[in-house]
């Protein structure tokens, strides 16, 4: 329990940081309304919602194909995404057969693919 209230608190302010740094937004709570792009904010919340109703892989895969094509706003997509993720709660990660390992992972390939390989390795450092 102690350790994951650790990677959850690892990977939230790890997020907002990596947010601040790339997109500048700072504020204390990451919501879609961060994206000002109206077209890219319905992707996030179309996302967010498959993950709500408890279909993580579906989402995580949709993203994975948008991610392919190094789009920055999709990165910001993807960053949002898991920080969404991360705010939910054990029983329901677990229920979706879901961890905050997976989501730290997923946020350690998502960094990779855009070429952010020193952000990937700050998330295996921090949090391992």
């Amino acid at each position: 329990m102690l350790q994951d209230d650790y990677i959850l608190r690892q990977i939230r302010e790890m997020v907002r940081a990596v947010m601040k740094m790339l997109f500048q937004v700072s504020t204390v709570e990451l919501t879609p309304d961060v994206i000002e792009d109206t077209d890219a904010r319905q992707i996030l919340t179309n996302l967010t919602d498959l993950a709500d109703n408890g279909k993580i892989d579906e989402a995580e895969n949709q993203l994975y194909e948008m991610t392919c094509d190094g789009d920055r706003q999709n990165l910001e997509i993807g960053l949002l995404f898991y920080y969404h993720l991360n705010g939910k709660d054990d029983e329901f990660l677990e229920a979706s057969n879901f961890s905050r390992e997976e989501i730290m992972m997923g946020i350690q390939d998502l960094a990779e693919r855009y070429n952010l390989s020193g952000i990937a390795e700050a998330f295996r450092t921090e949090i391992l």
